[in-house]
C-alpha cells in the first residue's frame, strides 16, 4: 500500500510539473493565434479594405464589425491619433470590442515610404541614407514627385522593416499584415527607370530575403496577405510563384486589361490563377470596382471612380462582379465590390445590398468553362457568367 501511494504521489508530481510547463501564462509557451478568418457559405463572404484619417464613428465601427476580414489602409486614424500605427490599433480595438473574431490586417508597404508612420519618420531622421537614390544621388520618387522608397537591398533597412512589423503585430488587436507594392519590386521596369538595372536587381533580391524572413518569423501566428496575384508577362504563373511566402492574395485591377490582351483573355487568365490558388487553400481578398461600365466613371488600378449611381446599371454591374467572384471562390475567399478605399466620397460605404443577404450555400463543384462562359452551382444559386459580353445571371433557387 505504501509503495502504491508513493507511486501515485510521484505520478501526481510529474503531472503537476507537466501541467505547469503547459500553462498559457508561462512565457516559454508560444501562443499561436487561429490566424485564418471566419468563413461561411451562408451568404456572400465579404472583405473590407478601408482608410479614414480621422477616428471612425460608432456607426462605422458597428458596420465594420460585420466583416470577417478587414484591412485598415495607410493613413488610418493618423490625423486623430498621430500615426497610422496608433490609428490602426485604435480602430482594430474598437472593432474587436464588438466582434472579437474579426481578423484585422495592418497595412505596410514593402518598399514605398508612405507618410503617416511615426516609426518610419524617426528611423529616417536618424538614417536618411535608408532612402533609395538614383545614380546622380537624387532621391528616387513615386509618380507624385515626392514619395520615396526604402532601400531594402540593405540589411539594416530590412531589419528595421521587420522589427516594425513585429512590434505592431504583437498587439493583441492586430491579426496580421497586408503587404503592398510587391509587384513594383518584382516587375523590373518600375525601378529600372528610377535607379537602374543593377540596383533594381539588388532591391528584388532584398525583397525576397525580407519576405522569407517575414514568413519564418511571423507566419506561424499572423495572417500574411500580399497584393501579389496579377496577370503580367513578367510573371511565370500570374504571381502564384511568390505565394509560398504568404497565406493568400489580395486582388486589384482584376479587369485592367493590358499587354495587348483582350479584356476576356486577360480576365480568363486571372480567374484561372485565382481558382488554382483558392483550391490550394490560399486566402483570397478580391476587390472589384463597381463603377466600371457606368456613365461618367474613371477607372484606375485601385478602382477609384468619379461617380457611382445606385440604379439598374449598378445592380447589373454588381451581379456581374459577384459572378466573377463566385466562379473563383473556395473556402477563405472574400469579395469587396467598391468605389475606392477612402470612405469620404464612397457611394457604398455603410451600405449593404440584397445580393449580400440572399442565401448562397456551399458550392456543388468547381466552375465549368466553355470558351468565355463559366457556370457553377451552389446550394441556393446557379451562376452563369459570360466575360466576353460582360453579362451574368445569378439564378436563386
Amino acid at each position: 500500500m505504501y509503495l502504491k501511494s508513493s507511486f501515485l504521489l510521484v505520478v501526481l508530481a510529474l503531472c503537476l510539473s507537466s501541467c505547469k510547463t503547459q500553462n498559457i501564462d508561462t512565457p516559454s509557451v508560444k501562443l499561436v493565434k487561429n490566424k485564418l478568418p471566419e468563413f461561411s457559405w451562408d451568404t456572400m463572404p465579404l472583405y473590407m479594405h478601408v482608410r479614414k484619417s480621422t477616428t471612425f464613428t460608432k456607426k462605422e465601427i458597428k458596420y465594420l464589425s460585420k466583416f470577417p476580414l478587414i484591412t485598415f489602409e495607410k493613413t488610418t486614424g493618423n490625423k486623430t491619433f498621430g500615426s497610422t500605427e496608433k490609428g490602426t490599433i485604435k480602430a482594430a480595438k474598437a472593432v474587436k470590442r464588438i466582434n472579437p473574431n474579426a481578423k484585422i490586417l495592418y497595412y505596410k508597404n514593402v518598399v514605398i515610404n508612405w507618410g503617416g508612420y511615426n516609426e518610419d519618420e524617426i528611423f529616417l531622421y536618424e538614417q536618411p541614407e535608408a532612402l533609395l537614390v538614383n545614380a546622380k544621388g537624387k532621391k528616387a520618387v513615386m509618380p507624385n514627385g515626392k514619395t520615396g522608397f526604402f532601400d531594402i537591398s540593405e540589411d539594416y533597412v530590412r531589419k528595421y522593416w521587420l522589427n516594425h512589423v513585429k512590434k505592431v503585430t504583437e498587439n493583441p488587436f492586430i491579426d496580421g499584415v497586408f503587404l503592398d507594392a510587391n509587384i513594383k519590386v518584382l516587375v523590373p521596369g518600375f525601378f529600372n527607370s528610377r535607379i537602374g538595372e543593377e540596383k533594381q536587381k539588388a532591391i528584388e533580391k532584398g525583397y525576397l530575403a525580407m519576405m522569407s524572413d517575414l514568413e519564418s518569423q511571423l507566419g506561424d501566428d499572423n495572417l500574411l496577405i500580399a497584393n501579389i496575384l496579377r496577370v503580367r508577362p513578367e510573371f511565370k504563373d500570374s504571381g502564384r510563384e511568390y505565394l509560398k511566402f504568404f497565406d493568400g492574395s489580395y486582388l486589384e485591377g482584376f479587369e485592367h486589361k493590358s499587354f495587348g490582351m483582350t479584356y476576356e483573355d486577360y480576365l480568363a487568365q486571372g480567374i484561372e490563377a485565382v481558382q488554382k490558388s483558392a483550391r490550394e487553400g490560399k486566402v483570397i481578398a478580391m476587390s472589384l470596382g463597381i463603377g466600371k461600365g457606368l456613365k461618367g466613371v474613371e477607372e484606375g488600378i485601385d478602382d477609384v471612380r468619379k461617380k457611382v449611381s445606385i440604379n439598374k446599371d449598378f445592380t447589373k454591374r454588381l451581379d456581374y462582379l459577384l459572378a466573377i467572384f463566385l466562379v473563383c471562390a473556395e473556402k477563405y475567399s472574400y469579395v469587396y465590390p467598391h468605389d475606392g478605399y477612402g470612405i469620404e466620397k464612397s457611394a457604398v460605404w455603410l451600405k449593404t445590398f440584397p445580393q449580400y443577404e440572399k442565401p448562397l450555400g456551399k458550392p456543388l463543384g468547381f466552375a465549368k468553362r466553355e470558351g468565355y462562359i463559366y457556370t457553377r452551382k451552389f446550394e441556393h444559386v446557379d451562376v452563369w457568367l459570360d466575360i466576353k459580353n460582360k453579362t451574368s445571371k445569378l439564378n436563386y433557387k
